[in-house]
């Protein structure tokens, strides 16, 4: 615990760059392959000194799956405005705060995805519960207070749900294989934004009444 402390009060910038590294290399080898030697060679610290900071390979991990959670729930989760009822709005919104926080912080978002596919990491339980607790969330943040009416009468409004959600993570996940290798800070991502709301109006025009048209 005192480790940490001490990680936690070193400066930012330098906390970030070893944060960074460490995530990159997690991200693309996975826990059993990660490299601390590649961790503090992109970090640009002595190996001690990541090993003054956590004591081991796995605290570091734990660390970073902690510290992922946390930065995701107060710079996603808590940005979105649950007040609007409006699913497609409300996605369009929580989208957009996604990508934007993603472009900041896109090895934190790696890291945290593999995460959740790879099904065989063993994770300690208190983790294991953050894990839950953070898809619920994830979940209520979506589909909570919904106005269902807004929808056609002949549809299953489920079934609606998971197929906007289907259409807006495929966009997604375009719009990422696009901005592959390049410095997203320097993006301008308002074109990207009028073609995903272009996108936004069709489903609206497919799923919801034609009063809303």
């Amino acid at each position: 615990m005192e480790k940490i402390k001490t990680f936690n009060n070193l400066d930012k910038n330098k906390q970030t760059q070893i944060l960074n590294a460490a995530m990159k290399e997690f991200a693309e080898k996975g826990y059993e392959l990660a490299s601390t030697n590649k961790i503090v060679q992109n970090a640009n610290i002595g190996k001690g000194m990541l090993f003054y900071y956590f004591k081991s390979k796995q605290d570091l991990f734990y660390y970073l799956l902690n510290y992922s959670l946390d930065f995701v729930e107060m710079e996603y989760f808590k940005k979105v405005n649950t007040k609007t009822t409006d699913f497609i709005e409300r996605t369009k919104q929580a989208t957009k705060i996604k990508m934007e926080a993603y472009a900041n912080h896109p090895d934190l978002f790696h890291f945290l995805g593999n995460i959740f596919i790879d099904q065989q990491t063993k994770l300690p339980v208190p983790i294991q519960e953050k894990f839950e607790k953070f898809s619920k969330l994830g979940y209520s943040l979506l589909y909570d207070n919904i106005d269902t009416s807004l929808f056609r009468l002949d549809l299953d409004v489920e079934k609606a749900f998971q197929l906007i959600q289907w259409a807006i993570d495929g966009y997604q996940n375009n719009l990422i294989a696009q901005l592959q290798g390049k410095n997203l800070t320097d993006v301008n991502f308002d074109p990207y934004w009028d073609e995903f709301f272009a996108y936004l109006d069709v489903l609206k025009k497919a799923f919801y009444k034609e009063a809303l048209h």
